[in-house]
């Protein structure tokens, strides 16, 4: 097994991990303040969020001999972010996020369920996508608005790592919001003092379980992690011409999310943008063994899941719509692309628009967030249209 070890699988597995950590971490701290986590509860689900990545990135690949990388869900984190905190706060959060491991769980052992959701029209499940992407994609020209000497400077980096590289983007973004974070932001002289462990005091949140949270956080959570992450992650292993048994990998997944869920993390899913770059020719010449890239990557994401209650506490001295900005800025692409697949099909157009259009409202009925309304209604839109059609 060490013999298929290279630099090359090496490089890219820690560019991989850098790249992707770096372009969502600040999403995932959104999703988990806006369902009501405190400092402690946040630093706790990122440790915990950051962890699984890398266990589930050394597992699967060790176990299946394929660059079968591990991400978390990045889409699933926007759409917590954009959605109304729960009235149980996020003890209520917690509750959906478990509930939605066990469907990913259940989804792995039971091929019917993997059949459901893969019949669902591919342009009602990108304009669901992309109805969750947008309200906090709208946060970089909110915030430019607001703070603009804090978020030009951001801008303008991204921009530079654009033209360069479009995954130089938000390393370079990231890198500029820590230094303007410490040579303007009033940053307290005890801010980094011997009170931030490498390790998150863990806070522990008790569960609670309701039909109104399943159905308005955990059933679409469940889907964009689905549509929006393990199917594409799945296309990119075929198309770089790597067998892909899917229910094993969506079980062994969601029972990753399921081990971590209890302690507020988000779950985590098959990568697709990381796993592109560990499946290409620049993870090494021998196909046979760029699965050590995904390994190293998971390697690094447990060392960086130890700097959880660091980056936390930088982040809480930055101001909200900073870290906003920042997180919308990485979700741009994914806007984008799902909004082109969402209206691929010029002959069923109404469906995906009103999908989208709800999603992206953040109404609420009997109780239940728009994200669950746009599904159904789009579902149902569709299939009448081409009933009659």
């Amino acid at each position: 097994m060490t013999r298929e070890l290279s630099a090359p699988a090496i490089y890219m597995g820690l560019l991989a991990a850098f790249v992707g950590y770096s372009a969502s971490f600040a999403i995932v701290l959104a999703g988990l303040t806006a369902m009501g986590a405190t400092g402690a509860q946040a630093a706790t689900g990122l440790f915990f969020a950051t962890l699984g990545m890398g266990i589930g990135s050394i597992w699967l690949p060790a176990l299946t001999r394929t660059p079968a990388a591990v991400a978390w869900s990045t889409p699933g984190a926007a759409f917590l972010a954009a959605s109304a905190a729960l009235p149980g706060g996020f003890a209520e959060a917690v509750g959906a996020l478990i509930c939605c491991a066990v469907l990913l769980v259940l989804t792995g052992m039971i091929p019917i369920l993997g059949r459901a959701v893969a019949a669902i029209p591919k342009p009602i499940a990108n304009g669901l996508l992309a109805g969750v992407l947008l309200k906090l994609c709208f946060a970089p020209a909110l915030a430019l608005g607001s703070i603009p000497l804090l978020v030009l400077p951001v801008l303008i980096a991204w921009l530079v790592g654009l033209t360069w590289n479009k995954l130089a983007a938000m390393p370079l973004a990231v890198i500029t919001f820590v230094i303007i974070l410490f040579l303007v932001v009033d940053v307290p002289e005890n801010a980094f003092s011997q009170e931030v462990a490498w390790i998150p005091e863990f806070a522990a949140t008790a569960p609670t379980f309701t039909i109104s949270a399943f159905i308005s956080i955990a059933v679409p959570l469940y889907l964009v992690t689905m549509a929006g992450q393990n199917i594409p992650g799945f296309a990119v292993l075929e198309l770089n011409n790597y067998p892909v048994e899917r229910q094993p990998l969506i079980r062994n997944t969601g029972l990753v999310s399921l081990a971590i869920a209890p302690f507020g993390a988000i779950p985590v899913n098959m990568s697709a943008i990381t796993a592109a770059m560990m499946a290409g020719e620049d993870a090494g010449r021998d196909p046979a063994g760029r699965y050590w890239a995904a390994i190293t990557s998971g390697i690094a994401y447990i060392v960086l899941a130890f700097v959880a209650a660091i980056v936390v506490s930088l982040a809480a001295l930055a101001p909200a719509a900073l870290i906003t900005a920042v997180a919308g800025l990485a979700l741009i692409p994914a806007l984008i692309s799902s909004i082109s697949a969402a209206f691929s099909e010029t002959d069923q157009l109404e469906a995906p628009a009103l999908t989208f259009l709800i999603a992206a409202s953040g109404m609420t009925l009997f109780g239940v967030s728009g994200a669950f309304w746009g599904i159904l209604a789009g579902v149902i839109i569709w299939f009448t249209k081409r009933r009659f059609q």
